[in-house]
């Protein structure tokens, strides 16, 4: 029972860096051109 209280905080610690990541990826543009990418990796010389 006092295991949960160590994995209760780590778990929502560990959820809002998730979210954290996701957030910054969403808003620094990595998910603006997702087709020209893989276009890109398929016409390079």
């Amino acid at each position: 029972m006092d295991i949960l209280f160590l994995l209760i905080p780590l778990s929502v610690i560990l959820v809002l860096v998730i979210l954290g990541g996701l957030w910054w990826a969403i808003y620094s543009g990595q998910f603006e051109d997702i087709e020209a990418e893989g276009e890109r990796i398929l016409h390079e010389d």
